[in-house]
Parts: structure tokens; sequence; C-alpha cells
């Protein structure tokens, strides 16, 4: 059987979360089945120097994402100079939730962007050559983040394991871009 990009792209994050402490399956139709009965969890760990704002939660459980969380997620995750707040793409929840668990530890991601505005989009887009017009972030499939314990490169290198979106390096910014998008890599 011929693998689509997807489908092989999905089955390595399902393997990315395998091989961590907390084992978790992927964001599609069938993946309660991979794991069904087996106590499985996903957190998140954030924080918002803009906002003074901390997450540290259980998102899933057992095969169900729990509605207050990806609420609180979505909130958390908002545009915070327009205050918008948009249904965040949970595959790309997953990656970074994947990638942190690959790395083991317990130091929260620090949100430097999550959703973006149109409105925010173009602001920052007419300040820098670094900001795609029809960016991911303005989709709620986009997240840059960053940690104080890893290397740019350490943090790229783990989301690029789990196989299942765009992994962008900007060392000189000391973030890393991580989208639900196409798998991909760039950056230095």
């Amino acid at each position: 059987m011929t693998q689509t990009p997807s489908a092989f792209s999905r089955r390595a994050l399902l393997g990315a979360f395998a091989a961590t402490t907390i084992a978790a399956a992927p964001t599609f139709t069938k993946a309660a089945g991979f794991l069904r009965g087996s106590g499985d969890i996903r957190r998140l760990r954030l924080y918002s120097a803009r906002t003074g704002e901390r997450i540290d939660m259980i998102y899933w459980v057992d095969g169900k994402y729990i509605k207050d969380a990806v609420q609180e997620v979505n909130h958390f995750m908002r545009d915070w100079r327009t205050n918008d707040v948009i249904q965040m793409d949970l595959r790309n929840v997953d990656i970074m939730a994947a990638a942190h668990n690959l790395m083991d530890i317990s130091e929260p991601y620090l949100l430097l962007s999550g959703y973006r505005s149109p409105k925010t989009n173009a602001m920052l887009r007419s300040r820098s050559r670094g900001v795609a017009k029809n960016s991911l972030h303005m989709k709620g499939q986009a997240a840059d983040l960053r940690l104080s314990s890893r290397s740019v490169g350490q943090i790229a290198r783990a989301a690029a394991a789990c196989n299942g979106g765009g992994v962008g390096k900007y060392s000189g910014s000391n973030f890393v871009h991580m989208d639900c998008g196409p798998v991909r890599t760039w950056g230095g």
C-alpha cells in the first residue's frame, strides 16, 4: 500500500508520542483505536511573557479532547494584540506536546506567537521580511516557541522528529516555529 505524505506524517507523529513517557496518538479518526483503554494523556505547558498567563494542563485523555481544556488553550494562544480568539488546530497542539515530551523536560514553552489576526500579521509583515503573507498563524495552525533549557537546535530536532508539519529554526531570535502544514524544515 502506498502511503501519502499526510498518512506518513501522522504515523510518525504517533511514533513520537509512543516514544515518550506519556504515550499519545495523533489527531485523526482512527487514533483512539490504537491506544483504547491504555490510560493515555496529552499535556501542554505554556507561559506568555506578553500576558503573564501560564497553563499546565492535560487536554486529552483516553482518546478524547477535553472541551474546557481546549477552550483554555484557544484563549491562551489568542492574538494578544487584538484579543481575538479562534479554534486552534489541535494537530499543532499535539505536535507541540509531542516535541515537549521528546525533550523530557518540565519547563513550559514560552509562547511568542500563536494565533495572529490578519491585522496583526499585516503589521508584523510590514516590519519584517520573515513574516509570511498567508501565515499559518492566521489559521491557528502554528506557534513560535522558546525554552530556556534547550537550544533552538534541540527544540527543532524534537519537533522535526514528530514529522507532523513545518519546523523553522530562528537561531538569531532564539525561537522555533512549529506548524501542522506540510512537512518541511528551514532556518539556521
